[in-house]
């Protein structure tokens, strides 16, 4: 029930309320005045016997004394009435009140859920909303690391690997190691490998300007401009003990 229906309703229940509370305050008020004109004739009886009570026969004083017994227990019964009609009061009001206080209470506790539901769907919207964000930052990442090439990885290890280790490549895999023996009889001879069609995106290296095959040595000058040269393109065989240069940059050390 919305708070304006409710309103409605609550206020017809309050149509008779002021009719009802002055009814009973009309009737307390008569009781009230009746009970106070009895007490005035009891004054007066109770004074009136009290000065004749020893000219009084006892039959006479009988009488007079049941007289004001029974006017006493006449105003008593206005007085319990009255106390009655008070109590009614009061609990026709009470009622009221016990009432909207019961609703108050539960409009309270309703809106109470309201919020709470209203904060978890908050919640939960900005979870989902973070969630869907970390997903396409995650979309974006694979994305990006996919155009990475395999040439750029082995370009990676071979400058991470020791400077003069031979390094072992296949056409197959393309894996990078450091001081590993190649089977080159797997591959076949250089030149069939230089008739192999290259790939765009992969890197050459060596004096021949090809991609990484065979055995593959590196030259020991931080500068050098090729870096990493196959066995057979400068006439090796196997590792060379101690530090190797390439031909160009043995040529220019010795011209300095």
């Amino acid at each position: 029930m919305t708070s304006a229906l409710y309103l409605e309703h609550y206020l017809d229940s309050l149509d008779n309320l002021p009719i009802e509370l002055q009814r009973n305050f009309t009737l307390m008020r008569d009781l009230d005045a009746r009970a106070q004109g009895l007490m005035k004739d009891l004054d007066k009886l109770a004074d009136e016997y009290l000065r004749n009570v020893k000219t009084l026969s006892a039959d006479k004083k009988k009488e007079q004394l049941n007289h004001i017994q029974s006017l006493f227990n006449k105003a008593k019964e206005y007085g319990d009435d009255k106390v009655q009609l008070a109590i009614q009061t009061y609990e026709l009001v009470d009622k009221h009140i016990r009432r909207l206080d019961s609703d108050l209470a539960r409009f309270e506790a309703e809106i109470q859920d309201k919020a709470l539901n209203t904060n978890r769907v908050q919640e939960d919207s900005a979870v989902s909303k973070k969630g869907r964000k970390k997903l396409k930052e995650k979309e974006k990442r694979k994305k990006g690391s996919a155009g990475a090439s395999s040439e750029d990885e082995s370009k990676i290890a071979r400058k991470k690997q020791k400077k003069g280790g031979s390094v072992t490549s296949t056409a197959a895999s393309g894996a990078v190691g450091s001081g590993a023996q190649a089977d080159t009889s797997a591959l076949g001879h250089p030149a069939d490998v230089l008739d192999m069609p290259v790939d765009p995106n992969e890197p050459t290296y060596c004096l021949c300007h090809q991609v990484s095959y065979g055995e593959m040595i590196g030259c020991d000058n931080p500068d050098c401009p090729i870096e990493w040269f196959h066995f057979a393109c400068v006439g090796l065989t196997t590792k060379p003990k101690g530090k190797w240069y390439c031909p160009k940059c043995t040529q220019d050390r010795k011209k300095k």
